[in-house]
Order: structure tokens, then sequence, then C-alpha cells
């Protein structure tokens, strides 16, 4: 009897024990994908968790040392937004309405198709180089990216299906005088990666080239970044398949299903690339990644000391005479 006792006892320690195990993986499951679901939506989602804004700076890896260029890039923006332009509207090929600014100049040598970063503006990331773009004779088209500003689109895709937008906004400029000019596609952060991806498309003869400043590889490599580097959260505890699924149903394709590193080796269009020894955001080595695998005539320009995306604000001496020489290079 004394056995079967300790039986029955050593038993229900082992059901008990078991029980606590299966609670505790099923806790750790949900949590996980609790956490997957939410950091999904505040890379994707138009409308941002009300946290994002709070913690953007969390998010970018942001230095707590205050923004030496805020007001600068402020004042720009401002004095962009109110130059005289055309605001442009089209349809992109899943029937989303886009919307663009045209801003045209006298004696135009070059069009720039320019798209913006990740819940940012045109105004805002262009508003300091746009004085340089249009003093060398360049018409420039800012587009304003799908799921951000005035553009349509309940989602944005970190370039995997704003790649094709690209093209729809080549289409237009081809359409509307700048079919006998050498275009430049331009970007900025995601913009970077969306015309990296862009350019391992079938392109028209006259894209001359991009120039990609502070993208990243892969919207997949980037996330893990952000939490791992910035954000302090172990990737394990995410669930990546499940992050994909996710992405998928959302934009129609996963976050792993296509890279900059992808496109790149199919490009057959010369690529600046630009990036800043101090980004936290965006790490330097994902350009060198990009400008590893690119095909096509390629150079790359280092800012020594810049962050996420203030190379040109650095450095303009410099990011200028790499710029030009680009285009004297390219622009026949």
């Amino acid at each position: 009897m004394q056995n079967k006792s300790k039986h029955k006892s050593t038993g229900k320690k082992i059901a008990v024990g078991a029980g606590i195990a299966v609670a505790s993986v099923a806790a750790a499951t949900a949590a996980s994908y609790m956490l997957t679901r939410s950091l999904v939506n505040v890379a994707l989602d138009r409308e941002a968790p009300k946290t994002t804004a709070k913690s953007k700076k969390k998010l970018c890896g942001a230095a707590k040392k205050p923004d030496v260029y805020h007001e600068q890039r402020a004042q720009a923006a401002e004095v962009l937004k109110s130059g005289e332009h055309i605001p442009v509207e089209i349809a992109s090929r899943d029937g989303i309405r886009l919307t663009g600014h045209w801003y045209a100049c006298a004696h135009p040598q070059r069009v720039i198709i320019a798209m913006h970063g990740w819940r940012s503006s045109w105004s805002k990331d262009f508003g300091s180089i746009s004085d340089f773009w249009q003093g060398s004779g360049c018409n420039v088209l800012y587009a304003e990216q799908r799921g951000q500003g005035e553009s349509d689109g309940a989602y944005m895709g970190f370039g995997l299906i704003e790649r094709y937008d690209v093209l729809d906004w080549i289409e237009w400029v081809q359409e509307n005088g700048g079919a006998d000019l050498p275009i430049y596609l331009a970007g900025i952060s995601m913009g970077a990666s969306t015309v990296l991806m862009a350019a391992g498309q079938e392109l028209p003869a006259n894209v001359h080239g991009v120039m990609a400043d502070c993208g990243y590889t892969s919207p997949h490599a980037i996330w893990q970044h952000v939490l791992e580097r910035n954000l302090h959260i172990p990737y394990r505890g995410i669930n990546g398949a499940i992050a994909n699924d996710m992405c998928r149903k959302k934009i129609q394709i996963g976050a792993k299903d296509y890279s900059c590193t992808d496109a790149l080796r199919q490009c057959r269009v010369p690529v600046l690339f630009v990036h800043g020894t101090d980004d936290r955001f965006v790490p330097i080595e994902m350009t060198y990644e990009n400008y590893k695998a690119c095909a096509s005539p390629k150079r790359l320009f280092v800012v020594p000391g810049a962050v996420h995306g203030m190379s040109y604000l650095v450095d303009k001496v410099g990011y200028e005479a790499a710029v030009r020489q680009f285009w004297q290079d390219y622009d026949a």
C-alpha cells in the first residue's frame, strides 16, 4: 500500500509539473505572438500605435545628445514645401492613389525621382539637399510613399511593394517631359532601399543611375537589428515565421521574400551608395553588404561621424562632389 501511495504521489507531481511546463510554454508562445504582432504593426501600419511616436528615438537608436540639425531640417522642409511646384497624382498598378510634387528648373539636365524614408516625409528628408539638386539643373519629383503623407494605402511595405511604385513614377516622368533626359532614382533610408529594390527590375534606357543614402539590406534584417541593438529584445523571442506570415497578409509579400541584395545582383544601372559611420538605425555594414552584392558600376561615399540620414548636412562639400562626379560620369 505504501508503494502504491508513493507511486500515486510521484505521478501526481509529474502531472502537475508537466501541466506547469505546458502552461509556461503556452504563455511564452502567446507573449511571443503578441510581441511579434505589435512590432509588425509598428513597422507596416499607416496608423501607428500611440506608443510609437514616444519611442521612435529608441527604435531608431538615436543618441541622447540633442539633434543639432533638427531646426535646420525643419526650416529647409518649410522652404521646400512653399516653393513653386506642381502637385501630382497617379494610380499605382495595384490601384493605390499616390501623390507627388514636381519641381521644374529653367534648363534641366536630368530628372531625379526622390523617395523618402519610413514614417518621414518628402520635405523633411530632402529639404536640405533640394537647393543643390535644382541649382545643378535637376527637375525633381518628390514622391510621397504609400501608407504615408497624402498618398493612400493602409500599409507601408519597406520597399517590397514600393519598388513597383517607382516604376509607375518613372512612367509618369516619361510621359511628362522626362523621356529625353537622364533619370536618377534617389532615396534615403527606407526610400534608399526602395530605389535599390526597384533597380533589380527592367528599367527604361534613360534611367542612368541610383543614389542610395543609408539603405538597409532587407526588411527582415533591419527588423532584427532594431530589436536586438536598439530595443534590446532577443530576436529569438520573436517568431520570425509568424512575422513573415503577418507581413504577407498585410502586403502580399513576406519580409524575407525579397531584398536589396537580391535586386542588386540583377542591377544594370550605376549605383552611388552613401552612409554615415555613426548610423545607429541602419548600420553602415548594411550598405557594405549592398555594395558587395551590386553587379553594376558602383561608388561608395562614407561620411565619418554622420548619424542616420545626416550625411549631407555633415559633409556637404564631399557629398556634392561625389554626386556631381556621378552625374558627370553617367549623364551621357
